[in-house]
């Protein structure tokens, strides 16, 4: 199967006020085992997803048209259609990206996809843990913060 970046068949995105309200998944569409790939369209105003990193996965952006906003944790930066950035695992690889133009911008966003991931989100202090269920297509996922974490032994019966 071929697929253009550039065909503008959007799927609905979270419908969130202030973060990205349309987006095409090509991974799957592409019938991909070990890489996503997505492409969106960030209206002004608004952004893909709070700033996070993650712990499994690591994840390209290709800005394809539009000058969005990226912030890292060496600050923020504006970048241009062709820039390509990678983001690394763990928290040198935390990022957000925003449209604080007046004009709509496209990118591409490239991860591996792994079964088991953990992400961080450091402005909110949320962690997001989950898993493929094998063999049904489906994920578990948990958001939690660590205060609101259980005892390990919580709910278990046995001597103590």
């Amino acid at each position: 199967m071929i697929l253009n970046v550039f065909d503008d068949e959007w799927e609905p995105g979270t419908g969130r006020q202030g973060y990205v309200s349309h987006l095409r998944s090509l991974g799957d569409t592409l019938g991909a085992e070990k890489m996503g790939a997505t492409v969106y369209g960030i209206a002004p105003g608004e952004r893909l997803w709070p700033y996070h990193f993650h712990y499994a996965e690591e994840e390209w952006l290709l800005v394809l048209d539009g000058e969005p906003s990226l912030r890292t944790p060496e600050g923020v930066q504006r970048l241009r259609t062709g820039d390509l950035v990678a983001f690394r695992r763990g928290p040198d690889g935390a990022h957000e990206v925003r449209n604080e133009t007046s004009s709509l911008v496209r990118v591409l966003m490239i991860s591996t996809k792994e079964d088991v991931e953990v992400g961080v989100f450091p402005d909110s202090g949320k962690i997001a843990a989950s898993a493929n269920r094998l063999g049904s297509g489906e994920r578990v996922r948990l958001l939690n913060r660590p205060e609101a974490n259980l005892d390990y032994f919580d709910g278990e019966e046995g001597e103590e």
